[in-house]
This record gives structure tokens, C-alpha cells and sequence, in this order.
């Protein structure tokens, strides 16, 4: 990979970082008296006023990971991981949601023959810890594991969580952070809706959500009002408002 001048392709911290953020930053006892997490990385840049628990929110309303950028995973760092979540379907098809609230036709293009690359940018998310501690998450990251696609190829955090989350989770239970201004470069989520906009400095013209290599555009063909309108985000937000 360092030869085809792939990214990290030639980093083994690289790799050890996809590793823990998988399988292991949930199971330190600094957690341990946690259910969510917040996921905030060095040089990022948040763009909105968050005036309001989100993690109360999250948790009343029974959201297991929300997110605001998604795109498409370089696929030559990912060559065999389909075929590796394949195998998992196949041994634990009692974990897999299936049904009419599944994030599955997400994850592909062609019948689940080959994965289309989605995923959400893990370098934001917040999630549910007890999600990530769960017997079909744990399962699946110990069956990625033996298979040393972290290292021998270059299997990111971000893939390997959005892969669970689209397999394990249903719809209802994973929301877009639409409020939350936030860029990591070179990518940028800038709300859009003018009664978001008040709270926000940054310019909506470079928002990422629908350009060519973004998911939200497959998103809203699995989930038609993934985004909030300002009568919903008033509902949903105001009871978690923090006073000044």
C-alpha cells in the first residue's frame, strides 16, 4: 500500500489506532461508568452553538449512534472486509436486522453482493457504549480481528462501525446530527436549514451532504426524514435545553 502511495498505507500506528477505536477505547475503565461517548479529534473545527444535552437526548429517545458526515471508504484499504462481514452473516444470521427498519440497502448497491464503500466519518460520532459492548458488536469485531485485516490491509474504525451499525441497528435508533456544524479537513457538514443557520458561522456553500462522494443521498432513500424539520428539531431538543 505505501507503494501505490495509499494513505497510511504504510503506517502501522495508523493501523493500531483503527484497531483500538474498533475494539478497545469502549472496554478502558475510565468508561466504565459511561453509557455514550463523544467522539472529538485534534484539529477539528465545530461550527454551531450546542445548547442542549445530547447525550440525554440520545438516550431518551433511544439513539444508539448518531453522526453527521458520510462518504465513500477508499476501497483499496478494504479489499477483503465484505467478505468478512459475509462470513459473519452467514455464522450469526440472528443478529442481523432485516426488517423494515434495516440500514442494510445502505451498505450496497447490487443485492449485498459487494459493499458500495458507505460509511459514516467516525472521527465525529456519539454513540451508545453499551452498543459497542454488546454480544453482536463484540462478535463481530472478534471475528474481523482473527482475520488481521487491520493490519494486513488497512481496515478502518470507520468502515468497521458503520458496517455494525447498519447490521445490528435499526433506523430509529441512529440519527443525523444535522445541528452540529463540523469539518474535519478537508470535509465540512454545515447546516443548511436558515433556523440552524442562526446558531452557526460557517458556510453552508461548503457543505459536504450532497456532493458526489457523500451517503446522504443513499441515506434518504433508506430513511426519507433522516433529516429534522425545524417543527421536529424544536420537539426533540428543546426538553434538554440548557439555561443560561
Amino acid at each position: 500500500m505505501h507503494d501505490r502511495k495509499i494513505i497510511y498505507g504504510g503506517s502501522e500506528p495508523y493501523r493500531h489506532m483503527c484497531r483500538f477505536q474498533s475494539g478497545f477505547f469502549f472496554r478502558h475503565p475510565l468508561l466504565d461508568n459511561f453509557e455514550y461517548y463523544w467522539r472529538v479529534e485534534p484539529d477539528v473545527q465545530y461550527f454551531c452553538d450546542v445548547d442542549y444535552d445530547v447525550f440525554q437526548m440520545m438516550k431518551d429517545n433511544k439513539f444508539k449512534y448518531g453522526w453527521t458526515l458520510s462518504l465513500t471508504e477508499y476501497m483499496a484499504t478494504i479489499p477483503t472486509l465484505w467478505n468478512a462481514t459475509q462470513a459473519y452473516m452467514e455464522k450469526y444470521p440472528e443478529y442481523i436486522n432485516w426488517g423494515e427498519e434495516s440500514l442494510m440497502p445502505w451498505l450496497t448497491d447490487n443485492a449485498f453482493e459487494s459493499y458500495n464503500g458507505c460509511h459514516f466519518w467516525s472521527n465525529f460520532e456519539i454513540g451508545s457504549l453499551d452498543f459497542l459492548r454488546s454480544e453482536p458488536y463484540l462478535k463481530y469485531f472478534e471475528h474481523l480481528d482473527k482475520l488481521g485485516g487491520f493490519f494486513y490491509e488497512r481496515w478502518g474504525d470507520a468502515p468497521v462501525h458503520s458496517i455494525a451499525v447498519a447490521m445490528l441497528l435499526k433506523t430509529s435508533e441512529v440519527h443525523f446530527f444535522n445541528d452540529i456544524g463540523y469539518k474535519h479537513n478537508p470535509l465540512m457538514h454545515c447546516p443548511t436549514d436558515p433556523f440552524l443557520q442562526k446558531n452557526c458561522w460557517c458556510n453552508e456553500k461548503d457543505n459536504f451532504d450532497w456532493h458526489g462522494w457523500s451517503c446522504a443521498t443513499r441515506y434518504k432513500k433508506i430513511q426519507e426524514d433522516f433529516i429534522w424539520s425545524e417543527s421536529v428539531y424544536k420537539n426533540k431538543t428543546d426538553p434538554y435545553r440548557i439555561k443560561a
